[in-house]
């Protein structure tokens, strides 16, 4: 078996990449054109997670921070009586952290578009050292204050930005807030206040369930505990404790009267970190198929009866854990930990299996077309243990949990979705602010694209343009592509003329073979 990451899209590139600068579309310069309605822009202050920040390409790098969306939102409302924007900006172009000179795990140099020694192009880490210090603090105030990987109850947490955090208690403290906090007992929301603003964005949410799926719903969904102080980093957040947080903010924000958009959550499973790896995904052919079919034989046809007799099981659970493999493409084995784990009974007594057996039956079913993989799979599937020809991911031994994202696992992360989503649209509702529906916009990117002058922008992985080689964050085109869904809502919202921008003069990935 080979490494099947090679069937990903970037299999098909057959175009040109844009590599061009921003150039914003402002055609006409007449003095008293734009109008700011209602709005007040002249101190735009921006809040959320890495979103909000730029981040692209797995990491947070000065290019990015150039073209986020409220870097670009900015530079309009600049037509309209903006006022100067600023952003704390990384130290250089590669991307990733240094504490004390030593690189962060993590924190790593972003990816590039690269070829390997067979010509095969994917993505890759560029090949040089960051040269950002956390240690080092910026002196604010800024006004882009968003924090990569923050959840909604991190931006009210004192202490978030403090750098004696990061050793003691990571999950705590956040090394990009740390950069630019105003002191180590600093809270996002508390510096975003503290500059008065006359009008915010705030974008924040999808890490409360992000890291959950990326995960392949390896961590906990908490619905039903309030207390975010016990959470794991990819844990589902409690919709009461989200909405409990994000009241909090939004009532921060306006109470000195300023205006603002608040921004809903997308589908987080509709970004090519999840629809890049087709689920059945392990070639074979006749003679390996009915070789894995006689192996399998006994566990279909002896131990799963057995275990629904003795009711360890339901007939459903036997028949959803049932293993069959055809010529051609085929579903990979996997670990689902929504099932009943079976090893210590088939440990015995009686114990008619071995310990290693009856841990890979424990809890093993097959994948179906329900189940997503996500970026992370296309690395493992079909690679072979310990250089053992019968030990092959996803084929002999079940793919971990981490590597499969399960229908009842996106179950769980569509109701938290939709409870955040209810409570942001109707705070927006309640407090009068502008409503920017970035659900239903990246909706149209995944199903069929946006059309713009010059292209069509999709969430294909690498080649749709809308989403940098991460797989969860835009690139400077998808994110003057979210620009202008947050400026035509608050245009909606406050009877502004902000223009938005040609998405076509922003670039997409970066091409390089360092």
């Amino acid at each position: 078996m080979k490494n099947y990451i090679k069937y990903i899209a970037v299999l098909a590139i057959g175009f040109g990449f844009v590599a061009c600068e921003p150039e914003f579309d402002t055609p006409i310069d007449e003095d008293g054109f734009y109008t700011s309605g209602e709005a007040n822009f002249s101190n735009y202050v921006s809040v959320g997670n890495s979103l909000t920040a730029g981040f692209a390409d797995g990491t947070l790098y000065i290019t990015g921070q150039e073209d986020s969306y409220p870097n670009i939102m900015a530079e309009q409302f600049a037509l309209a009586g903006g006022g100067a924007f600023t952003q704390p900006l990384m130290n250089d172009n590669v991307g990733g952290l240094l504490l004390g000179g030593n690189p962060i795990p993590g924190f790593n140099p972003r990816f590039v578009l690269a070829t390997d020694e067979n010509g095969n192009p994917g993505p890759a880490i560029i090949g040089q050292t960051p040269t950002t210090e956390v240690s080092n603090i910026l002196s604010g105030p800024f006004n882009n204050v968003g924090v990569p990987g923050a959840r909604s109850f991190d931006l009210l947490f004192p202490g978030y930005g403090n750098i004696g955090g990061l050793t003691t208690n990571p999950i705590s403290a956040n090394p990009y807030f740390v950069r630019f906090a105003s002191s180590p007992d600093a809270t996002v929301i508390g510096d975003a206040v503290a500059q008065s603003p006359s009008f915010f964005s705030l974008w924040i949410g999808n890490n409360d369930i992000l890291g959950y799926a990326t995960s392949g719903g390896s961590g906990v969904d908490q619905t039903g505990n309030f207390d975010p102080s016990t959470y794991g980093g990819s844990d589902i957040t409690d919709p009461n404790v989200f909405a409990g947080a994000y009241s909090q903010m939004v009532e921060a924000l306006t109470a000195n009267g300023a205006d603002g958009v608040l921004v809903n959550i997308p589908d987080v499973t509709s970004i090519p970190f999840f629809t890049t790896v087709p689920t059945q995904s392990i070639p074979l052919d006749a003679p390996t198929a009915a070789f894995l079919n006689d192996n399998f034989a006994l566990y279909n046809t002896v131990v799963l009866p057995t275990l629904v007799n003795f009711g360890v099981i339901t007939a459903e659970e036997a028949a959803s854990r049932n293993v069959n493999f055809v010529e051609g493409a085929n579903f990979p084995i996997m670990t689902d930990d929504d099932l009943t784990d079976v090893t210590a009974i088939l440990q015995g007594p009686p114990a008619f299996l071995d310990e290693a057996t009856a841990t890979l039956l424990g809890q093993l079913r097959q994948a179906n077309a329900n189940d997503i993989l996500p970026l992370t799979a296309a690395g493992i599937l079909g690679t072979v243990i310990n250089n053992d020809p019968t030990l092959i991911n996803g084929v002999s031994v079940p793919l971990a949990d981490q590597f499969v994202l399960t229908s009842a696992e996106q179950a769980r992360i569509t109701v938290a979705q939709n409870s955040y989503n209810t409570t942001i649209q109707s705070l927006a509702s309640a407090n009068g602010l502008a409503f920017a529906d970035a659900r239903s916009a990246l909706q149209q990117v995944a199903n069929g694209g946006v059309t713009f002058n010059g292209g069509t922008l999709t969430s294909t992985f690498v080649t749709g343009g809308g989403f940098s080689l991460d797989g969860v964050h835009p690139t400077p085109r998808g994110y003057a592509f979210t620009a202008n869904v947050l400026l035509d809502a608050i245009n909606a919202r406050y009877g502004s003329n902000i223009p938005g921008v040609d998405i076509g003069n922003f670039a997409t990935v970066t091409i390089s073979n360092d």
